[in-house]
């Protein structure tokens, strides 16, 4: 496994912790990052800038992806 693929699944896995824990907090408005690390500490915030993250690099992969799979083919 090269490097490009790990983080391209660490950056899906930070998106997927991201999309659970938005779900909890439309449904049971009970914020997981916020009980365990407290209310918008840095280190709170440090979690949520590295989710963000992780989503921005999440949708780079994806146009990479799309892009390669649309000129040299899957």
């Amino acid at each position: 496994m090269n490097f490009m693929h790990t983080l391209k699944w660490i950056a899906y896995s930070l998106v997927l912790l991201g999309a659970l824990n938005w779900g909890l907090v439309g449904a049971f408005h009970f914020d997981l990052v916020s009980y365990l690390f407290g209310n918008m500490t840095l280190l709170t915030r440090i979690v949520y800038m590295i989710v963000g993250l992780g989503a921005i690099a999440s949708l780079i992969f994806s146009l990479r992806d799309n892009y390669e799979c649309s000129n040299y083919g899957c």
